[in-house]
């Protein structure tokens, strides 16, 4: 006798939802805020760099995927969800629950990190790895710099996802390929935006980051959005076209 295959409750998959939203920031964005610019002796350095906060990102999202994909979809980014909604996959009546828990996972994480941050000697007075642009960027890239670079990785971000998520794909290996896809994205954007590609990631950090961060915080919701939106809506006639097999 098989075993009745049960579905998870609204409740779950929106706590779901939350704790890994709040694994991605804490696991990222705490990695950039104690260890990537950690001091250390010039020639002996401890901090990771840009090299170690992409990997901590897609780790979260490896270990997440992995542990909540099974009860929520694992999307843990307001982009995603659109992005997934908008190439059919996921409902549209849902998007809003996905994205407020998305947002207070988030939340959550980044006031754990400024809870531990505060307590260093002098406190803590940097941005808790804000998004920005112009002065705020990492590089001083501008606007349409930003734009270009949200917009396209975050497209490219929903392409994957949507691609290792399908029926042809391998079945267990989506998890590995959206983290490693991830990890990809931070080592091009960090120098240019500090990688947002997921709204929730940057409202966590803006709300801490205050003044500039919360100013330019407007940039990293909507463009990460025009990017997964795009992503949704060109997937099927781009890639999912099919043809019936010849007898």
């Amino acid at each position: 006798m098989s075993e009745t295959q049960q579905t998870p409750t609204t409740g779950a998959r929106l706590i779901a939802e939350a704790v890994g939203t709040f694994i991605l920031v804490f696991g990222g964005v705490g990695t950039a805020v104690f260890a990537a610019g950690f001091p250390g002796d010039p020639g002996s350095p401890v901090n990771v760099g840009f090299l170690g906060v992409a990997l901590a990102f897609g780790l979260t999202v490896v270990v997440g995927a992995y542990a909540f994909g099974p009860i929520s979809g694992g999307h843990f980014n307001p982009a995603v969800t659109l992005g997934l909604a908008a190439a059919g996959r996921f409902a549209w009546k849902d998007t809003a629950g996905y994205i407020i828990a998305q947002i207070v996972g988030g939340a959550l994480g980044a006031a754990l990190i400024f809870g531990i941050a505060v307590g260093q000697p002098g406190g803590y007075v940097g941005t808790l790895g804000a998004n920005g642009y112009d002065e705020a960027s990492p590089g001083g890239y501008n606007l349409l710099s930003v734009a270009l670079i949200e917009v396209a990785l975050t497209a490219v971000f929903l392409f994957v996802i949507i691609g290792v998520t399908s029926k042809r794909a391998a079945a267990g290996f989506a998890p590995l390929a959206i983290g490693l896809t991830l990890a990809l994205i931070h080592l091009i954007s960090i120098p240019v935006s500090n990688t947002s590609v997921n709204p929730a990631r940057s409202i966590a950090s803006a709300i801490f980051g205050g003044g500039e961060a919360l100013v330019q915080l407007w940039a990293f919701l909507v463009f990460p959005i025009v990017g997964a939106l795009l992503a949704g809506w060109l997937f099927k006639p781009l890639f999912d076209r099919t043809r019936a097999l010849e007898v």
